[in-house]
């Protein structure tokens, strides 16, 4: 594999670095068109995160080859970059367009290599609509991930729509009601993350049921 970068990172100002890993976000875009109104989406939410979280827009869902169970075994490049990107991510936010009442096959191909790919399951998910006015891709989006055993973050999941004539990223993380929404949106996936980091193994047995205590072996037999 080589080593070129896996996704394109977005900071905000509000970004910092701090001594323990950031939270990290992989952002998917369902449209390859430099201008679409998902990426705007995505960018715009990269200009908003909190202190202590990164988000990064995977770039190669174009490179992606068609899915073939058949590679799976020996997966293409692109391929790896994907897995690699989602294995390293805390939660995935994806923003797609709708295209002929359903999911675009941009997306529907990234999902497809990594239903086989077991780290995808129980990943915090959000699913942003950036339509005015479409429905049907994003009720199809949400059942395949759900099918997908991914964790949809219900108030992380929201309709944020974009005008055409509103492509610019920054004007859109600073303009009501999009500014609103990426920040509900990013302090609701924030909150199940936070919800969802257990304390270490022990320190939960000691919470639970007091100090660890030696215990007799028992050798279970003919059960």
């Amino acid at each position: 594999m080589s080593a070129e970068p896996l996704a394109s990172p977005v900071a905000g100002p509000n970004t910092r670095a701090t001594p323990a890993a950031p939270v990290r976000l992989l952002a998917l875009c369902g449209s390859l068109r430099q201008q679409s109104r998902s990426r705007a989406l995505l960018q715009a939410m990269g200009l908003r995160l909190p202190p202590g979280v990164a988000l990064c827009i995977h770039d190669g869902l174009g490179a992606l080859p068609l899915f073939n169970p058949d590679t799976e075994s020996a997966p293409p490049e692109p391929v790896c970059r994907l897995w690699a990107a989602v294995d390293r991510a805390d939660a995935i936010v994806i923003a797609s367009p709708e295209y002929a009442h359903g999911v675009t096959g941009t997306i529907k191909n990234a999902l497809d290599w990594l239903v086989g790919h077991p780290p995808f399951a129980g990943k915090p998910v959000a699913v942003l609509n950036p339509s005015h006015r479409a429905v049907h891709a994003d009720e199809a989006l949400r059942e395949i991930l759900c099918t997908m055993a991914a964790v949809l973050v219900e108030g992380a999941c929201l309709r944020i729509p974009v005008t055409a004539s509103a492509l610019d990223a920054p004007a859109l993380a600073q303009a009501p009601p999009c500014r609103d929404l990426i920040d509900q949106a990013l302090g609701a996936l924030c909150r199940h993350l936070e919800a969802c980091a257990d304390p270490p193994f022990e320190q939960e047995l000691v919470a639970e049921r007091g100090p660890l205590q030696p215990q007799p072996l028992v050798v279970e037999e003919n059960l």
